[in-house]
């Protein structure tokens, strides 16, 4: 009698640790599902603002886009190191069924990402370790690592620190500061010629320097008896003949003066 007394004792009293473990984790688990849930809602909106707002996005709202998703995942972070947060590498997920057919629960519970649980997604979804090809990638790193010998690496690590300080002092510094450098940098550095600017002066206010040639096509003033070229071609010509009458040559040919003393002929008549 004693003995079933004690049984039950121990029983009730092992259980009431296991159900309290059990509603810590359950709690921990919607918490960390409505922690992921923000980060993916933030994540939305800043691709669609990248997709389809990048004209006017801006690079302060670009920054407030990744401090919103830092202190989001930050947060994730937290929840996870908490002491009343329960190890979740201690929890073990078994799948219990697997069917190729579509579960309309489970796409909807997924946002139509997972329409069925079969063997072909459960290694993928329940997995554990990266993917062979990250595997992979991380091996060939590591042999490349390896490879590179110990003053190398040091070497490396030096300049690679170098740049970093050299970087984070630039940004430390003063905003004051970096514009009075680059204040210096332009008065330095003129961004004209002046010999340029003189010739460009000379020329457009004196035609210094200017060509005297005139176009083709066009003729001197002051030269009686020639006209203008006519614009169907080079070998065309006007010519004005004195005393009222005038007389239009061949086509490439010379012009015969007028004697004097004698008028000018009407066309059809004979000599």
């Amino acid at each position: 009698m004693i003995f079933g007394v004690f049984f039950v004792f121990f029983c009730s009293s092992s259980a009431v640790p296991q159900q309290r473990e059990e509603k810590q984790l359950e709690a921990s688990v919607e918490s960390l599902v409505s922690r992921v849930a923000h980060v993916k809602s933030a994540l939305h909106s800043f691709i669609y603002k990248l997709e389809n707002e990048y004209e006017r996005l801006t690079w302060p709202s670009v920054l407030d886009n990744f401090a919103l998703l830092s202190g989001q995942l930050n947060t994730i972070n937290k929840l996870l190191k908490n002491e009343k947060t329960p190890s979740f590498r201690n929890q073990v997920i078994i799948p219990l069924l697997l069917s190729p057919d579509r579960d309309e629960d489970l796409a909807k519970l997924t946002e139509q990402r997972v329409p069925v649980f079969s063997h072909e997604i459960v290694p993928d979804y329940l997995r554990t370790k990266p993917d062979p090809e990250v595997e992979e990638q991380e091996k060939q790193l590591s042999a490349e690592a390896a490879r590179i010998g110990p003053d190398v690496a040091q070497k490396q690590i030096q300049t690679l620190n170098k740049l970093c300080s050299n970087l984070l002092e630039k940004l430390n510094n003063p905003r004051d500061d970096r514009d009075a450098e680059s204040a210096a940098i332009r008065q330095n550095k003129p961004s004209f010629n002046p010999a340029d600017t003189n010739a460009l002066v000379g020329a457009v206010a004196f035609g210094k320097g200017l060509s005297k040639c005139r176009p083709p096509g066009q003729v001197a003033a002051g030269h009686p008896g020639q006209g203008p070229m006519i614009s169907g071609g080079p070998t065309l010509q006007q010519v004005t003949i004195g005393g009222g009458s005038s007389q239009q040559a061949g086509i490439g040919g010379p012009v015969a003066p007028q004697q004097q003393g004698q008028p000018g002929r009407r066309p059809g008549e004979l000599g």
